[in-house]
């Protein structure tokens, strides 16, 4: 008896945790040939109507096991009305020392969802514009599969 209801109340904890996703705006990009060069920025654009919200912004990035290095240095960019058009250079670490990687993988590709900005709040409404550039030494940079960006609204 104590079982079935143990069952019913992890069902219940199960299927409320998936349905709260929170996610307000996400849009990922995919890299052609896996091969992301400087002059390959990812742009998103962002309509926002609730001024009075806060917001967490994730940088999200696929790669495959065939990644090279331990971390990634992209530069995020942000502008709309109200806010300064500013680049803010962010790590991302991929693996730990020993080389395991830290991320979500599935069959040999590796997803990391990194908080760059939170709590945010935007001056107004309207059109933002965030971008994602690759800012490591190596160009293009190999084995990145996908770039993008996630809002979620608190």
């Amino acid at each position: 008896m104590m079982y079935k209801h143990l069952l019913i109340v992890a069902c219940v904890i199960i299927s409320l945790s998936s349905c709260v996703d929170g996610a307000y705006y996400e849009k990922n990009s995919t890299i052609p040939n896996q091969s992301w060069s400087y002059d390959n920025i990812q742009k998103f654009e962002v309509d926002i109507d609730d001024i009075t919200a806060k917001y967490d912004i994730y940088i999200n990035l696929r790669h495959s096991a065939d990644y090279d290095f331990s971390n990634i240095f992209v530069l995020f960019h942000e502008k709309g009305k109200g806010l300064k058009d500013t680049a803010y250079r962010k790590e991302i670490v991929l693996a730990q020392l020993d080389g395991r990687w830290l991320s979500n993988s599935a069959g040999g590709v590796y997803e990391k969802q990194y908080l760059a900005k939170e709590n945010i709040a935007f001056p107004d409404t309207g059109k933002y514009e965030f971008a994602v550039e690759q800012n490591m030494r190596e160009n293009p940079l190999k084995n990145i599969i996908n770039v993008g960006i996630k809002l979620v609204k608190k």
